[in-house]
């Protein structure tokens, strides 16, 4: 048994540095920040400084908190404030910041058979898309998009389940958005992975700007209270950098086609639920 301990310990240390001797940190975060190549952006200057390599796992956020949780990665960064406070408060979480935030919006087909062009009321848009029996395209996976959707869905007082043609992919956000087009149906999307993909597809951004589309991302420690094994250490490091002037103006001038993709958001707290 103290062999087999041994053993356990031992392949913690293997996995903690890379075959270079940089250490490693663990991060688990969306797929729309890995897919919008932001993390490619700021990740190099990190790593560089810090003699490390950051080993990205791109998942839904809920999917991110569950790695958290058993203790697979070091940190989190995820967009769902809610289950982000839970985690916290379970005490699976040390020392959550705000680190940048943007926000979603309803893409469509362009002749838009619902009519919801122009709408800055999206539970009205849910009702419309609902009315007119159209096509909605949900990733319904545990991402924080689908948590967004779902509490749209909850406030407009509608069960997603009775909405016609209502379809789940399972998948990440670009490849949802992907098979939105293909089926010429509506779906919820954060605006950088709309602009990051908008030239792959045809769906047009039909309604935005309504508060509650507000999509701010935090980033959080797991406890080594929890998990001895974690790289407490670099991951604080790692928040530091993330919240710090230096990588919060490189956030913030991250650019696709023109368009800014996120915005710096280490003052405010905002909430998405």
């Amino acid at each position: 048994m103290m062999k087999k301990m041994f053993l356990a310990i031992a392949l913690i240390r293997v996995f903690t540095f890379s075959s270079y001797g940089e250490e490693i940190l663990k991060l688990a975060t969306t797929t729309s920040t890995y897919e919008t190549g932001l993390l490619d952006h700021v990740l190099p200057e990190f790593e560089r400084d810090h003699n490390c390599k950051v080993h990205v796992i791109s998942v839904g956020t809920g999917k991110a908190i569950e790695l958290g949780k058993n203790g697979d990665v070091d940190v989190i960064l995820v967009h769902a404030r809610g289950a982000e406070d839970r985690f916290v408060d379970a005490g699976y979480g040390l020392g959550r910041r705000d680190v940048m935030y943007n926000d979603f919006v309803i893409a469509g087909p362009q002749d838009d058979p619902a009519g919801i062009r122009g709408a800055n009321d999206v539970k009205e848009a849910f009702r419309r898309i609902k009315k007119m029996g159209s096509v909605f395209v949900s990733r319904g996976d545990d991402s924080g998009t689908y948590k967004k959707e779902l509490a749209i869905w909850r406030k407009t007082g509608i069960d997603p389940g009775t909405v016609k043609s209502y379809l789940e992919t399972g998948q990440g956000m670009n490849q949802t958005l992907r098979i939105a087009d293909e089926k010429n149906a509506y779906c919820l999307v954060d605006r950088a992975s709309y602009v990051f993909s908008k030239n792959m597809v045809r769906l047009i951004v039909l309604a935005e700007n309504d508060p509650i589309l507000l999509n701010p991302y935090g980033v959080i420690a797991v406890s080594p209270d929890k998990h001895s094994h974690v790289n407490y250490k670099l991951a604080t490091a790692f928040i530091e950098w993330l919240v710090s002037p230096r990588c919060q103006s490189m956030i913030g001038k991250y650019k696709v086609d023109g368009n800014i993709l996120y915005h710096p958001n280490v003052v405010s707290e905002g909430r998405t639920d």
